[in-house]
């Protein structure tokens, strides 16, 4: 890893109405758009997915190096993360996400400690800590065959 800090630029166009082009350096481009909720074409990411999206990618992005560090070879992961947009205090904004990980592990001796590092990567994700929104976790794990 680099010293921190790190510093990152997203590059968005859009007029409007319709869709905005997200480009940043070396990734390809995303086209974005309201989701069909806020009368958008529904076919586009939107912010609102954009953001479960970080949160998913980072928890497993951390969970690759804390089940590194801590010697954990797990199979696979299935990730579902569900949020809730609601007003609170007259501000719509997230009022909760869930982030529910199936682990695939390689044995039930494994149970324990995957059951603390999926806890570690929870805590550990950036992108869940720079959020005021409060993230769960829900996991399920499961023996490989």
């Amino acid at each position: 890893m680099l010293p921190l800090p790190h510093h990152y630029r997203v590059h968005l166009v859009g007029g409007p109405e319709g869709y905005a082009e997200l480009t940043g350096d070396g990734v390809p481009t995303l086209i974005s758009a309201a989701p069909r909720d806020f009368d958008g074409p529904g076919d586009a990411w939107s912010p609102e997915y954009l953001l479960l999206a970080a949160v998913s990618s980072c928890f497993l992005l951390t969970l690759r190096a804390v089940a590194k560090a801590s010697k954990l070879d797990f199979v696979a992961l299935d990730c579902p993360c569900d949020g809730v947009l609601d007003k609170k205090d007259r501000i719509m904004q997230f009022t909760s996400i869930v982030l529910r990980p199936h682990l695939q592990i390689r044995g039930e001796e494994d149970r324990e400690k995957a059951l603390r590092i999926l806890e570690k990567s929870k805590a550990g994700c950036l992108v869940s800590a720079s959020l005021s929104t409060p993230v769960a976790l829900e996991p399920t794990l499961i023996v490989a065959s």
